[in-house]
């Protein structure tokens, strides 16, 4: 502490060293004061003349380094001579003691002197090496500078690099938007329009031969039905691959479920495609949608069966699956857990890892055209992803193609399963069953009504869900609310429960055509809700209606 406060005074008074003569200047100066002192306090100090100068010797040595000391010294002792010795003093008369005061003088004042030099030399090293350190530490803030500036000069580069390479990637992923959309709306068009042209064409010639040839008439009816069905079971796939059918999951027992397709199957892979089943003992029981499942399972079959033009074989095995952390983490829309898996195996052509890329998208299909929409297996991904499952595909090219459907493993408690009407049950109602039907849209409305009197019900219909609240204050009677979902100004759930609180045990049958609405959440039917999709048969109504109707 002491010496940074010498160096900091020593540092303070560097300018008057930058002038030599004022450092003898100083020397005469304090010499002559240490003198005058000398004289003031004659009384006090007697003997040791030589000592009167030390203070000024010092103090000049220590400002103004060891030559003006040194002047300061010969001063002192001139000074003495003259003034402070006595007249007969002599270096040769008095002996030994003169020659001790003198020497004694000599040798404190070199000391002074040797240390206040090297005092001088270490405060000017330290004070060139601050000095290079001071330009050292310029010379490194200028390159830290200069790097800084050529870093931010390289990653502004980089960020203009990133956002042109972001616009590019943009501009790409549109395009391939773009194309997909374009793929979609192509594929859509060409089916619906090859659907519409026989649905249209065969209502036609229907009507040109309703008189004069019923036979054919109900020949072109049947083939408009038919162009319908494909129509609806297009929608039905597309809505599946947009993860946007009404599902409605039961615990599954899977073994059961394959075994129960076993006869389906080999009907629909033909007499040269040979179907083996492998049922894992212990298999859990996975939460879906049996007959979406059913569907994708048989896709999966009739895919693999395309696969084998010479025939082959087409393995159905069941097996429980466990999907860790990492293999979620490496795929997307996975979450770790227990599945049940359910794989399809043929020993056909496989695919090369270019058609893998592109297995799951809509309407891209490897198959002749006329032999397939190229929805089967966007289907059957978009049923997974939905049913919170997973499909992984595996293949090579002439070794045959795997796909495992993976859906989640059930680990609730068993629900009581609806039994299914007897085969002998009739499905017409009789007029005592009055149905309340709610359509908005008028033609939809009057077919329903339709097809329900038809059936032998009693039909009382209403535009609106207002007008069926205005049934309702009028007390008007009936045993089954038959409504459409998406209406104005209030939806059908939303009139379910109205009426609920009024009738608790009329019995409620939903319908829409879109299933994003009051009684489907996240792609599942809510709970205890009797739903038939849009567009329905009359056999499907039928059966449906009376399904509802008998329950207790």
């Amino acid at each position: 502490m002491l010496v940074k406060r010498i160096r900091k005074w020593y540092e303070t008074t560097q300018f008057l060293r930058e002038h030599s003569w004022l450092g003898y200047a100083f020397a005469l100066l304090t010499s002559v004061a240490a003198m005058y002192v000398r004289v003031l306090l004659s009384g006090v100090l007697e003997g040791f003349p030589f000592i009167t100068f030390f203070v000024a010797i010092v103090l000049t040595a220590f400002i103004f380094g060891w030559r003006a000391g040194a002047l300061a010294a010969v001063l002192g002792a001139i000074i003495s001579s003259y003034f402070l010795l006595p007249a007969d003093w002599s270096l040769a008369a008095s002996g030994l003691s003169n020659w001790i005061g003198l020497g004694f003088y000599v040798t404190l004042v070199s000391v002074i002197l040797v240390l206040t030099a090297a005092m001088h030399r270490g405060f000017a090293e330290y004070a060139q090496d601050d000095e290079q350190r001071r330009i050292a530490n310029d010379l490194l803030e200028s390159r830290v500078a200069e790097r800084t500036a050529e870093l931010q000069a390289a990653n502004q580069k980089l960020r203009d690099e990133v956002q042109s390479r972001a616009t590019a990637e943009a501009q790409v992923r549109q395009m391939q938007k773009m194309e997909a959309v374009g793929q979609l709306t192509g594929g859509i068009a060409h089916d619906f329009n090859n659907m519409l042209a026989i649905i249209v064409g065969s209502l036609d010639m229907a009507k040109k031969y309703a008189q004069r040839d019923p036979a054919k008439a109900s020949t072109s009816i049947d083939h408009a039905m038919e162009g319908a069905k494909r129509a609806a079971e297009l929608t039905a796939r597309l809505l599946a691959f947009s993860r946007l059918q009404p599902l409605d999951p039961r615990p599954v027992d899977a073994n059961k479920l394959v075994s129960g397709m076993s006869e389906l199957l080999t009907r629909a892979l033909g007499g040269n495609v040979r179907l083996e089943t492998v049922l894992a003992g212990g298999l859990w029981r996975m939460f879906a949608d049996p007959p979406q499942l059913e569907s994708a399972i048989l896709n999966l079959c009739v895919n693999g069966r395309h696969a084998m033009a010479e025939g082959g074989k087409i393995t159905l095995e069941t097996m429980n699956a466990h999907l860790d952390d990492t293999y979620a983490a490496n795929h997307a829309e996975v979450r770790p857990g227990q599945y049940v898996a359910i794989a399809v195996t043929d020993s056909g052509s496989g695919m090369s890892a270019e058609v893998m890329s592109r297995a799951f998208d809509p309407f891209f299909t490897t198959k002749k055209p006329g032999q397939g929409t190229g929805l089967g297996l966007s289907q059957v991904y978009g049923f997974a992803k939905q049913s919170g499952g997973h499909v992984k595909l595996y293949s090579e090219v002439g070794q045959g193609t795997t796909v495992k459907l993976y859906l989640p493993r059930y680990t609730g408690e068993d629900e009581t399963v609806a039994a299914p009407l007897p085969a002998d049950r009739p499905l017409r109602g009789n007029t005592s069953e009055v149905i309340l039907v709610v359509e908005d849209e008028d033609r939809v409305r009057q077919m329903s009504v339709q097809l329900l009197q038809d059936l032998g019900y009693t039909v009382v219909q209403a535009s609106d869900a207002k007008h069926a609240l205005a049934m309702i204050e009028a007390n008007t009677a009936f045993d089954l609310l038959f409504t459409d979902v998406v209406m104005p100004d209030m939806n059908g759930k939303q009139l379910a429960d109205r009426i609920k609180e009024r009738r608790p045990d009329v019995k409620v049958l939903y319908t829409t055509g879109y299933t994003r609405n009051a009684v489907i959440h996240n792609g599942m039917l809510d709970r205890d809700v009797s739903f038939l999709p849009k567009p329905f048969t009359i056999q499907q109504l039928a059966t449906k209606v009376r399904q509802v109707l008998d329950q207790k």
